[in-house]
């Protein structure tokens, strides 16, 4: 078995009361080097819970996390803050689902991109970062980065803007990408372009990948393994096309059976999940 980059054991996340029901209950995952995991389910099921969890961007007043997070065989929900804090973004960076409400509307998309290198590598000169942003900008197929450098993020399409995130996302190399539902904002054309960006990112950059969605199609493009979860817990993982081909778990065959296709009689309603 192909050593893991990220490993997660026994991981439950709980708001508010010990009563209520868990938003994470006992998940365990594990994503190998240069592989790309697609994390699927219905909104609710736990997906982006799961994801702040892995960087901690969970509120420790409002939520208890339990379990083990381990990234390059370090312990994340033990490590100290300021170790974390160089992590994110070096080791493990996100692409977030909405650009517009990510990027701040009234800095430069240039000067978003240069805060996230100066962060992480501090002894870059002013000429350096400008480099590197622009570089970053390229490697995400965004168009004339340098003469777009100080515009802001509202002169931008959404695809302009997803670009825009994975950019910021590439620019110190990370080991591990997550992309929480980076193209449902965005129209079947641009979607397929911003896959085709991903797939040739992880080429290049050797990235590993959690790849989180709703959309079992972008999965089967996307992804090497699929992981099925509801109600916080994991019900089904394996290779792509076994799970797609021979789903063992009632509720993955329902996933499958809801999404229209061509021969879909338009008479009839989609299935719907009890």
């Amino acid at each position: 078995m192909t050593p893991a980059l990220l490993e997660i054991n026994e991981l439950s996340v709980r708001f508010g009361a010990a009563a209520t029901r868990p938003a994470v209950a006992g998940l365990s995952l594990r994503i190998a080097r240069g592989e790309v995991l697609g994390l699927v389910g219905e909104s609710g099921s736990g997906k982006s819970v799961t994801s702040l969890a892995i960087l901690r961007l969970l509120d420790p007043a409002a939520a208890r996390v339990t379990g083990s997070i381990r990234f390059e065989d370090r312990e994340l929900l033990t490590l100290p803050e300021d170790e974390m804090r160089r992590l994110r973004g070096s080791g493990i960076a996100m692409i977030f689902q909405e650009p517009m409400t990510a990027l701040n509307p009234v800095m430069p998309i240039g000067e978003q991109i240069a805060e996230a290198v100066r962060i992480h590598q501090p002894g870059l000169g002013k000429r350096q970062v400008r480099e590197r942003v622009i570089e970053a900008l390229n490697a995400a197929a965004f168009p004339r980065p340098a003469e777009r450098y100080s515009d802001y993020p509202h002169q931008f399409s959404g695809g302009q803007r997803q670009r825009i995130l994975i950019a910021m996302a590439v620019a110190n190399r990370p080991r591990l990408l997550i992309a929480d539902e980076p193209t449902t904002a965005l129209d079947v054309t641009v979607q397929a372009q911003i896959l085709d960006l991903l797939a040739k990112l992880r080429e290049e950059f050797s990235l590993s990948m959690l790849f989180i969605t709703h959309d079992l199609a972008v999965v089967s493009q996307v992804a090497d393994r699929v992981a099925v979860m509801r109600h916080g817990s994991l019900l089904e993982e394996g290779r792509c096309g076994d799970v797609f081909a021979h789903p063992q778990h009632e509720y993955t065959r329902s996933l499958l059976h809801a999404v229209p296709t061509m021969t879909t009689d338009l008479e009839r309603p989609l299935a719907t999940l009890s």
